[in-house]
């Protein structure tokens, strides 16, 4: 945005500084002016600002201005214009908000027998045209002249109509089904049934707080002319902006939160310049208003605000006398606040009322923040912040830290993605459908709810490394789900994983082969492991329950379940899901709900003294139906409890004709050591003999 110091100097006479200390100043107080440039003699500089979107009020420069005479402790002289007496009027200029929700306040003025042609000298001395080509803006006539003044002055967006084209009065309201509307870009737009529009009682007139309409603008044969200055709500006026892919001067300020209160003083001030050049007021200022938007903009209610609580949070300063009951009641007027002054305890303290054109300040907190901006924040003294208390780790963090370390062990990589997904992604990925949380002020209809699940952005991150040529990619995300509604929203602790590609090069064994699914099923068999439980199981259902998730292949996933619970799923990607993401090879992707396995304690390492005495090595040769698996003989090895039976593991899987049809062999690798001896060998043949019993109860026999 671009101001001009001589129109600041012209509102505030008595600046004590130049140019280049006021942008300085400006810019510590959170104004920012990123370049100066001079204007030549007489014409001082020109700020290019940079101005955060909470501070509408500065993007303008009476705003600038006020924060000026803040810094300074100087008069800022109110915004007032006179105008010529009304001549009576038969009956007041007819004036209807029927969208209460989205208009919250309607000026209309009548201007009778005006000359619309050049801008006139004008506004203490100076020109219109003096002000404009110094910040390069171009000169219409003076109806559009006066309405880009008042918004380059004091921020609020005007309009003015050709009168003899209206027909009826005004109503605010929203567009009918099919209704048509030519903008000022020439532009005929279909209407949406949401859109806010300004319209006449046969036809829409405008876009509220966007564009005006083609039909009704200002030409040079206009002579009666209907000046308005209104408040739009921001969410509407936003939408119908997008929607029609529209970006204005007006738009951009009525999207960020305009001046309730600023609307006749801009009416005032449009008409000021217009009457220049001839003409006269018809009838008093019209002015509707909704009374439940006047309430939470304008009509506030006051805020609490201790002398003590400034002074304990802002802290030591570099002065001496410190932030004062002084200080802090200059600071807060200059800025618009008023002040009512009680004692609490001894100390001083205020009800502030609000400045109608703050709405970003809402809490004692945000005028402390106010405080300590205006007073400068290099005005206070480098100290730490006092701490008495402990540092206390969340309930999960120990369990947390070791998910994330098995992971990384597993040559995993962390990631962190979104929080928002879009509706169609939620849907997909949620456990529980339904419960999806939408938001209210979505950046895009790609980020438009909170994200039940981490699937989507993990599934997001990986397409984006394989599509850009990252052949091997594993990642994971330990965050938070939400889920619920808008009203009580519920958040989970969640963790994401996907792969794809080769397996690291350090698998020696199987260096260069695809990780599959079992490949992960490793993984996650290892991060559940680290946890105390009963029993663990994989299974799934027959893809046409439609019991899987729906992004998961139907045959090629698993549900894993925990002591009767399920704790998540993992699988290959559907293929409908890789095309749409344009993945070409297969993707290995999973969820676990970790607030369910959090619930489970932690497997403690039990460390034991290493035996210095031999250990004893035998091998079964077993066969078995093709029906048992490896999972019966370690259940009926681990029921024997033999404390000198250290280790049992499946040393080789033998597969051949010379078997049974139904049948394979195994070689069972067992490995006996006592702490305090060594083994005689008639324990040992006691040993062997449990173990050939317990794996011949599970279905086993001896190879001959």
């Amino acid at each position: 945005m671009k101001i001009l110091t001589k129109w600041l100097r012209a509102y505030l006479p008595g600046l004590p500084v130049e140019d280049t200390q006021l942008a300085e100043d400006l810019t510590l107080r959170g104004i920012a002016v990123e370049g100066i440039y001079d204007l030549g003699a007489g014409n001082g500089s020109l700020f290019e600002m940079d101005i955060t979107t909470n501070r509408v009020d500065a993007m303008n420069h009476y705003g600038v201005a006020r924060e000026a005479a803040a810094i300074y402790g100087l008069p800022l002289p109110a915004l007032e214009f006179a105008l010529p007496g009304a001549e009576a009027a038969g009956k007041p200029f007819s004036v209807k908000i029927e969208a209460e929700d989205a208009c919250g306040r309607f000026t209309a003025r009548v201007l009778r027998h005006v000359t619309i042609g050049d801008s006139r000298d004008w506004f203490a001395g100076a020109e219109v045209a003096t002000y404009f080509g110094l910040l390069e803006q171009k000169l219409i006539s003076n109806a559009v002249d006066a309405t880009n003044f008042a918004w380059l002055a004091m921020g609020h967006p005007t309009h003015a109509f050709d009168l003899d084209k209206i027909e009826g009065g005004i109503v605010v309201r929203r567009a009918r089904k099919g209704e048509t509307l030519k903008t000022l870009d020439g532009l005929q737009r279909v209407l949406d049934p949401e859109d806010l529009v300004v319209a006449d009682h046969v036809k829409p007139l405008a876009l509220a707080g966007v564009m005006g309409g083609w039909d009704s603008m200002i030409t040079p044969e206009t002579r009666n002319v209907l000046v308005e200055a209104a408040w739009f709500d921001q969410m509407a006026v936003r939408r119908t902006a997008r929607r029609h892919g529209l970006h204005t001067d007006a738009s951009h300020r009525f999207e960020r939160g305009a001046d309730f209160n600023a609307a006749p003083v801009a009416s005032a001030l449009v008409c000021s310049i217009l009457l220049a050049n001839g003409g006269s007021v018809e009838g008093e200022l019209v002015d509707v208003r909704v009374p439940a938007i006047e309430a939470r903009t304008a009509q506030r209610a006051p805020v609490s605000l201790a002398l003590s609580e400034v002074q304990r949070i802002l802290g030591t300063t570099v002065a001496a006398e410190g932030i004062t009951a002084t200080t802090v009641e200059n600071v807060l007027t200059a800025l618009g606040c008023g002040l009512a002054s009680k004692t609490e305890s001894g100390s001083a303290s205020w009800q502030v009322s609000l400045p109608s054109w703050r709405l970003d300040v809402e809490r004692e907190i945000d005028l402390i923040e106010e405080v300590a901006r205006v007073y400068g924040y290099n005005g206070f003294a480098n100290t730490l912040p006092s701490f008495g208390g402990g540092v206390r780790a969340l309930p999960w963090a120990e369990a947390e830290a070791a998910v994330r370390r098995t992971l990384l062990a597993a040559g995993f990589h962390e990631a962190i993605g979104s929080t928002f997904c879009s509706a169609a992604e939620a849907t997909l990925t949620a456990p529980q459908p339904g419960l999806v949380v939408p938001l209210g002020n979505p950046l895009s209809e790609e980020a438009g709810v909170l994200r039940p699940s981490l699937v989507p952005g993990m599934l997001t991150m990986i397409a984006g490394n394989l599509n850009r040529d990252v052949s091997d990619v594993r990642l994971f995300e330990v965050g938070t789900v939400f889920s619920g509604s808008t009203e009580k929203v519920e958040e989970r602790p969640a963790l994401g994983f996907g792969a794809a590609g080769s397996l690291p090069e350090q698998s020696a064994l199987h260096a260069g082969r695809a990780i599959d699914f079992h490949d992960v099923k490793g993984v996650v068999e290892q991060v559940l492991a680290r946890f105390q439980m009963r029993t663990v199981y994989f299974d799934g259902f027959p893809g046409e329950t439609g019991l899987m998730p729906a992004w998961l292949h139907p045959y090629r996933a698993a549900r894993i379940v925990a002591d009767g619970i399920t704790v998540g799923w993992f699988g290959q990607l559907h293929p409908s899901e890789a095309a749409a993401r344009k993945v070409k090879e297969p993707v290995i992707a999973g969820e676990i709900y970790l607030d369910r396995l959090y619930m489970l304690p932690l497997r403690k390492p039990a460390a034991r003294e290493i035996s210095r005495f031999q250990p004893v090595r035998r091998d079964f040769s077993l066969v078995l139906e093709q029906s048992v698996a490896w999972e019966s003989l370690d259940a009926a090895l681990a029921g024997l409890q033999i404390p000198e039976l250290v280790e049992w593991r499946v040393r080789e899987v033998f597969r051949d004709a010379r078997l049974g049809e139904r049948e394979y062999s195994l070689l069972l690798g067992t490995t006996f050591q006592a702490p305090d001896r060594t083994l005689r060998e008639e324990e040992l043949q006691g040993f062997q003999a449990r173990v050939v019993e317990a794996v011949g109860k599970a279905g086993a026999r001896l190879r001959s």
